[in-house]
Parts: C-alpha cells; structure tokens; sequence
C-alpha cells in the first residue's frame, strides 16, 4: 500500500521535529522532504502548529494504544505489569524510535494544544494508576510518581540515543538487566 500525501508529511515532520526540534524545523524543509508542495501541506494541516500537534497526539495515543494492549490489570503482581509496561515501550520503541525521542522532547512543548496535552496526561495517568496500586501493595517505593516516572523514563531515553546512536548494541541479555535495574531502582527493598 503506498502512502498518502498526508502520511509523507507526518514521516517527515517527524524526523525532521525529533532530529531539529520544533523551532529548528520550518515548512520549506517538511515539504523538501516529504516530496511534496507547500501547497499540499496546507491542505492537510493549518499550520506548523497544527501539524506539530496531530503529530504529538498520533504518537502519544499510539504508545497508550501499546501499553495498554494486554497489560494485565487483572493481576496482583506488579512486577508482572513493570515488565509489561517495559516490555511494550522497548517494542513500541524499536519501530518508532523518532517517535518515542520526538514524544520525550516536545512533551512540554510551548506549541502544544488541549488536545495533545489531554493526550499526554492520559499517557501520565495510567503510568500513575500503576505507581498508585504498586504504592498501595508496598511494592513500588513511596516516592512521587513524577519522580519514579523520571528515574525509569530518563534511562529510557538515555538508552534510545544510544541504540540510535550506535553507542550501544541492544541484545535480549542487556534488555533483561535494564529491566531488572529499572525494577529495583522503584521497587520497595
């Protein structure tokens, strides 16, 4: 299936926004390298802000959409649903690894509309209910989910840029031990 004029677009704005941030991306260089006009781009998407946000929200709704797939709300063991939530940001990540960075570096972002800031607090909020039931079992450390979120997350993401970078060779056993630090960085000892 070949992609639309539309989906060009988002590939494009999307490496060019993770790689050169929002400010640092202007319209000529999405159209340049999307293979599209200017015109066509106005078609689509208002703005740069415009396209900014579909774009932050298509990417956000579609890592929810990953976290939540299968995660097992049903079980009492919190371990189990770290190694859930981990395992599907790892997954999501290896064929949406601009997406995950672009995610990280425009989550605060000036540009951002209600609607993709509704998007990221949906994001937030179920990472908070897992902290809160973990918290609640004396599993996770009673520390602000902000705070866990960011010991967790900021690994992450130091993690991608270096896959991405080449700086580091991901393979099953490195994930495993990641998992296992990140686990006992938040868990209760």
């Amino acid at each position: 299936m070949s992609e639309t004029k539309r989906d060009l677009i988002l590939d494009a704005s999307l490496v060019l926004f993770e790689q050169r941030g929002f400010d640092g991306t202007t319209v000529p260089m999405i159209v340049e390298k999307a293979g599209v006009g200017a015109g066509t781009l106005y078609r689509y998407f208002e703005n740069k802000e415009a396209l900014v946000n579909t774009l932050f929200q298509k990417c956000m709704d579609d890592l929810l959409d990953a976290l939540k797939n299968g995660y097992p709300h049903s079980s009492d063991d919190v371990r189990k649903q770290f190694h859930h939530i981990l395992n599907s940001v790892i997954t999501y990540s290896k064929t949406n690894m601009n997406a995950v960075l672009f995610l990280d570096a425009h989550a605060n972002g000036y540009f951002l509309d209600d609607a993709s800031r509704d998007s990221y607090k949906r994001f937030k909020e179920f990472l908070f209910v897992f902290i809160d039931q973990g918290q609640q079992k004396n599993k996770i450390r009673p520390l602000p989910a902000e705070a866990l979120i960011a010991i967790v997350g900021g690994t992450f993401i130091a993690l991608c840029k270096a896959f991405q970078d080449g700086e580091m060779n991901e393979s099953p056993e490195l994930l495993a031990g990641i998992e296992e630090a990140c686990w006992d960085a938040i868990r209760v000892i």
